[in-house]
């Protein structure tokens, strides 16, 4: 079993996203040899090992010996992701599916478990050459896996996604919110995407909500991005203002889209709060017509 004497951080309010905090150093530095209180995070296919205690889901301090990948520094100390594939969950610990800790556990250890799965994951599909399947290894300067025979370069993937909040009118505002065909109870969200090969970002939007709800919006105008790993997403948000067409749903993707005024969106389940960037375009949205009618 692998230690560390400070890794249980409880849930609770996140100090700043992950994505704008300085509390968290991405980097590949191993640590000094002297160095004991570090941060590992357990991880296996999407899911990371933890604890509940008197109401709290922790990530625990002793932990299975597994490979490590060096992730950063969280406040100073050096995070560790531990490969737990091959292994049952110790005595008062659980296996928990990342989806299912979302919200549950503070924001900031949230994003760095995602990390966590995703290096893993990447790490132990990336074992053997995919040009002519000559055993990887690893490199030590950078996040990379090299075939020794070929010189073929693995880094670890990346899938850019699109997430766009359109809104029409004036002084009678309405956002687009769609219910995904994938649930089957009703949860509405803005509209995503992967971009395809060749194609900007901008050309991403355009063509996904073509795609999805038959209409043509203009003034796209970058919002932020958050990485996320299902299984290895990086979702980059847009504003759109629709500029032409009707509804016409893509079946397949979409059961249903409706134009909310915010007084709407509150009574139905939707994306809410700060932990997606689905909820952070949402939640801006309603804020700024609040600011409006004031």
């Amino acid at each position: 079993m692998s230690t560390s004497s400070d890794a249980q951080l409880a849930s609770g309010p996140a100090p700043e996203r992950l994505a704008s905090g300085p509390a968290f150093e991405p980097h590949m530095r191993w640590p000094d040899p002297a160095e004991k209180e570090l941060f590992r995070f357990c991880v296996r296919e999407g899911a990371a090992l933890v604890t509940r205690r008197s109401g709290a889901v922790r990530f625990p301090a002793e932990l299975p010996s597994g490979a490590e990948h060096v992730l950063g520094s969280l406040f100073g100390r050096t995070c560790l992701a531990v490969d737990g594939t091959d292994h049952l969950a110790p005595p008062g610990c659980e296996w928990v599916d990342l989806r299912s800790l979302w919200g549950v556990v503070d924001e900031l250890l949230w994003g760095i478990a995602g990390r966590a799965v995703q290096i893993v994951e990447w790490d132990r599909t990336h074992r053997h050459c995919g040009r002519c399947g000559t055993p990887t290894v690893p490199d030590l300067r950078e996040r990379m896996r090299r075939c020794p025979r070929c010189d073929e370069s693995a880094y670890p993937r990346v899938s850019p996604a699109v997430i766009v909040l359109i809104t029409r009118g004036e002084s009678d505002e309405r956002a687009l919110l769609a219910w995904g065909a994938r649930r089957s109870q009703a949860f509405y969200s803005s509209l995503a995407g992967f971009v395809e090969a060749g194609e900007s970002l901008e050309e991403a939007v355009r063509r996904e909500i073509r795609e999805e709800v038959g209409i043509e919006v203009d003034d796209i105008t970058y919002f932020g991005s958050q990485p996320w790993p299902f299984p290895h997403q990086l979702m980059i948000g847009y504003r759109a203002r629709y500029r032409s067409g009707e509804l016409v749903l893509q079946e397949t993707e979409i059961r249903d889209a409706r134009w909310f005024t915010p007084a709407e969106v509150e009574e139905v389940v939707a994306v809410r709060g700060n932990f997606s960037i689905s909820g952070w375009l949402i939640e801006g949205w309603i804020a700024e017509q609040a600011a409006r009618s004031v």
